[in-house]
């Protein structure tokens, strides 16, 4: 008897990121199981009412209603990201159809921005999570019994799968296929859609200052970040930055730690690796030119920096992300 291929739902909403869908969605229809040489997965794509559902591009897509789901287990349930996303966490007739589904769940996932709906079923609720980094802050802020970190593309928490930004759902979903059908299956979607099996760094190499003025709302410390940026070339000490902020050393220290989350130390750190990072980007100098620059003084400093906070080195990083 053949066993029933595995049903891949995606649910959507008005206002959805278009790649969100299709990036996942070709991954999943493109996969063999290499039992039977046929497709691994049925997907299909559903909305609370059916009927096209608007994108943030100019094609709509269609979408079933999930009434047709009616007594199909689902091994797979994936909510696609988009601006819609705010008011898809919002909307609790969309917020039910997800919770509804998930309970008939084997895995349960989100791409980019889907996280705060995802979150607002209660699904999240003390699992660790991730999203594009631009909508970390708000599902911490709306949903704080979720532990959302920042940068890993995606996370996998139990049955509960998150990804980050966009593209990052493609990158999930061939992780997903390599657990279901293999490495060698997942390695053959990815080689035949000229993507990576697995991508090196985190989010953290798309914002370098990922965090920081949502970190600082009060704006204490900006004319200090300013004055670093300005001076990164030079030799920056807690001394020299405590003076500036008209603090003793001990107290900006802490003052410094608890607002920014982390050391005086790591955010200069963190600052010249930024710097660097735009110099890689659009110019051709050379790194040992770039590290003098950003204050690393030698490329094995600047490379140990790199691949410490981004997991990639400088050279890695210019191959990926130079368009000059």
């Amino acid at each position: 008897m053949t066993e029933p291929r595995r049903l891949v739902v995606f649910v959507v909403y008005d206002n959805i990121v278009l790649l969100d869908l299709v990036g996942p969605l070709q991954v999943f229809s493109h996969a063999p199981d290499p039992a039977t040489g046929t497709p691994g997965y049925d997907c299909v794509v559903v909305s609370v009412e059916g009927g096209p559902t608007t994108t943030n591009t100019v094609l709509p897509i269609p979408s079933a209603d999930a009434g047709t789901l009616a007594g199909q287990d689902i091994h797979t349930l994936i909510v696609v990201g988009g601006d819609g996303a705010v008011p898809g966490m919002r909307d609790a007739r969309l917020v039910d159809l997800v919770g509804s589904l998930a309970k008939r769940a084997t895995r349960v996932a989100s791409v980019c921005s889907g996280a705060l709906v995802l979150a607002a079923t209660g699904l999240l609720d003390g699992r660790r999570a991730v999203t594009h980094w631009e909508d970390c802050a708000m599902l911490a802020a709306e949903f704080p019994d979720v532990a959302v970190e920042m940068d890993p593309i995606f996370i996998k928490d139990g049955p509960v799968w998150t990804s980050a930004g966009i593209t990052a759902g493609i990158d999930m979903a061939l992780a997903i296929v390599a657990e279901d059908l293999g490495r060698a299956a997942a390695f053959t979607v990815a080689r035949s859609m000229v993507a990576q099996m697995v991508r090196s760094g985190g989010q953290s190499q798309f914002s370098p200052a990922l965090g920081r003025q949502l970190r600082d709302q009060a704006g204490q410390f900006e004319a200090l970040h300013a004055w670093i940026a300005q001076n990164l070339d030079q030799d920056i000490s807690v001394d020299d930055l405590a003076a500036r902020a008209g603090m003793s050393p001990r107290n900006f220290a802490r003052v410094y730690a608890k607002t920014m989350g982390m050391t005086p130390a790591k955010a200069v750190a963190a600052m010249r690796i930024e710097q660097a990072q735009g110099l890689l980007e659009t110019t051709q100098q050379g790194i040992k030119r770039i590290a003098a620059a950003c204050g690393f003084r030698d490329e094995n400093r600047m490379r140990r920096a790199f691949v410490a906070m981004l997991g990639v080195s400088p050279s890695e990083y210019r191959s990926n992300f130079n368009v000059s």
